[in-house]
């Protein structure tokens, strides 16, 4: 399936519901409200849907208002066609893909390697650095004219999944995306306070909490965090304070993948792990051992079992790829 199969699903249907993946974050906004903006610019109709709050630090981004939660009911929504983005699975969008009660047709735009290539139409661009950049292609291939607010969108969306543009899956044309982008007026300055500068002061004592009880592996080669709930990692904070460990261990000298650990929401019994890697170790391989997923450099799973079990099999897996 190519980036014209999707166009030509576009200009065939006429009500679109779109989605992401649970937890949120720049690029899973950035491109659904890129690709609402596309649809109306088509003068069609469209809903955001998502199975969680907005994340913390957000809200700056225009369209915002657009995005809908996921209540307790379901409630019937009318549409011909269901898009889901930045999802290796149906599974990851929470319940929403269960609001497809007709079977209307899926379109599956991705850029993650381990997609399930789940849809009735699939962009799957692993090559891509995120969702964003391929909504980017696709106004492009549509010959749709760009504004300052879709720009907005769709550059936060490119940043924050390249880091800003530190990570490997930074290429030429992301970096040419991303200068287009900057044509409409995006404040970079600002973009990179709002995603990255952000943290609430009376988080700050938790965070170093969390980076304190940083523990090593494999000759310092490891560094793994912990959020135990009885220092708050069972509760949901305002800001992703995983996604801040996880850059704060990338900074270390000498190691090569950083490993969290985190009880599921509400369970005890299940413990999701999240993964990064400078490189040397494909870490997609690791999570997908366990049954999860993501790309060469990130990637996650949710493994059964307590903190200590967890941690000894994924360390122990990790080890077995720095050899």
């Amino acid at each position: 399936m190519s980036l014209n199969e999707i166009c030509r699903s576009i200009k065939k249907y006429n009500n679109f519901l779109i989605t992401a993946h649970t937890n949120p974050e720049g690029d899973a906004l950035g491109s659904q409200l890129g690709f609402y903006n596309l649809i109306k610019k088509l003068g069609k109709q469209a809903t955001i849907m998502i199975d969680d709050q907005l994340p913390y630090g957000y809200d700056f981004l225009p369209g915002t208002k657009h995005i809908r939660r996921l209540g307790r009911e379901f409630k019937y929504i009318k549409f011909d066609c269901l898009v889901i983005l930045d999802c290796t699975d149906l599974k990851r969008t929470g319940r929403v893909y269960k609001l497809n009660l007709d079977n209307k047709p899926v379109l599956n735009i991705d850029h993650h390697i381990s997609n399930q290539i789940f849809g009735d139409v699939n962009w799957v661009d692993a090559q891509a650095s995120s969702c964003s950049e391929m909504i980017y292609k696709l106004h492009k291939r549509l010959h749709l004219s760009m504004d300052k607010n879709t720009a907005l969108v769709l550059y936060t969306g490119i940043m924050t999944d390249t880091g800003s543009f530190r990570y490997s899956n930074t290429s030429s044309s992301t970096l040419k995306a991303a200068a287009e982008l900057l044509k409409f007026g995006v404040n970079v300055a600002q973009v990179y306070r709002y995603t990255f500068e952000n943290i609430p002061p009376q988080e700050v004592k938790l965070l170093l909490k969390f980076l304190s009880k940083i523990k090593f592996f494999g000759q310092g080669r490891i560094a793994a965090f912990q959020f135990d709930p009885e220092l708050g990692g069972g509760k949901k904070t305002g800001i992703d304070l995983a996604d801040q460990c996880l850059s704060f261990g990338r900074a270390i000298k000498g190691v090569q993948v950083v490993v969290l650990f985190k009880y599921s929401p509400g369970l005890k019994s299940q413990v999701h792990v999240n993964l990064r890697s400078q490189g040397r170790v494909d870490v997609n391989k690791i999570a997908a051992f366990f049954g999860g997923g993501g790309h060469k450099t990130a990637a996650g799973c949710t493994i059964l079992g307590g903190f200590l079990v967890v941690r000894r099999k994924v360390i122990a897996r990790i080890c077995q790829g720095l050899k």
